[in-house]
């Protein structure tokens, strides 16, 4: 099957062709300053398998979700990189960010008061639910697989139960924009409001592509790797 992008595609084109890539270069410890570098030569510089990267990048560009014949192929190591990375900007960057922004949008006037309490408690409702899908992963489900990869299964336990644990924040971010689109109480454009808003249009794309990976590429490489051992101890 013939992919977007290619070894030989230039970084520089593989982020203009998809600005929104850019964030998932970064989750593979790739910083800009690429010059005419390809993906192969970016890989191989700071020491990421070209393969899952490739996999990942032509994995949300064209959106399929299916891996075909590269499961095989797919560091899982290098995927879990990727997904932590993730937890890091979103937990310790961008939803901070993004919460004092939205502080800052709504003016201190008695007159909002109640609305700004109602807002941030949203927010921070949205926050703990990204939080506690984070920490399942953490303590859970990561450290299940790098057990699998060393040769130990834990039989009480299946990739599957992760999609029973992976917490749905569309709600949340939903009720929150419903929030600023159409109950926000002040008639007069608010700039620093639109930024927020936008800034979370973005961060809910973000978090899909995020929760995408998890689900539709992550999970498939991990089930093949159990399916190995559980063939293995019937055999």
């Amino acid at each position: 099957m013939l992919h977007k992008f290619t070894a030989r595609t230039r970084m520089f084109d593989l982020i203009n062709e998809d600005a929104s890539l850019l964030s998932s270069v970064s989750r593979f410890g790739i910083s800009l300053g690429l010059g005419e570098k390809t993906v192969q030569e970016a890989c191989n510089l700071n020491k990421i398998d070209c393969t899952t990267f490739l996999a990942v990048m032509n994995f949300l560009a064209e959106e399929n979700v299916h891996l075909n014949d590269l499961v095989e192929n797919i560091s899982v190591e290098t995927v879990i990189g990727y997904l932590k990375n993730a937890h890091v900007y979103f937990l310790s960057y961008k939803l901070p960010i993004i919460r004092e922004k939205l502080n800052d949008a709504v003016l201190e006037d008695e007159q909002l008061h109640s609305y700004k309490v109602v807002l941030l408690k949203f927010y921070d409702e949205f926050v703990a639910e990204v939080t506690k899908h984070i920490e399942y992963e953490e303590g859970m489900v990561f450290p299940y697989v790098i057990n699998l990869l060393n040769g130990s299964r834990n039989p009480n336990y299946r990739i599957a139960d992760f999609e029973d644990h992976h917490t749905d924040v569309d709600s949340k971010i939903a009720e929150l924009k419903n929030i600023l689109i159409k109950y926000h109480p002040v008639d007069e454009v608010n700039y620093k409001l639109n930024d927020v808003l936008l800034e979370l249009l973005w961060c809910e794309k973000d978090l899909a592509s995020h929760n995408m990976v998890e689900d539709f590429f992550f999970v498939p490489v991990v089930e093949l790797i159990e399916n190995k051992h559980i063939n293995a101890a019937k055999g």
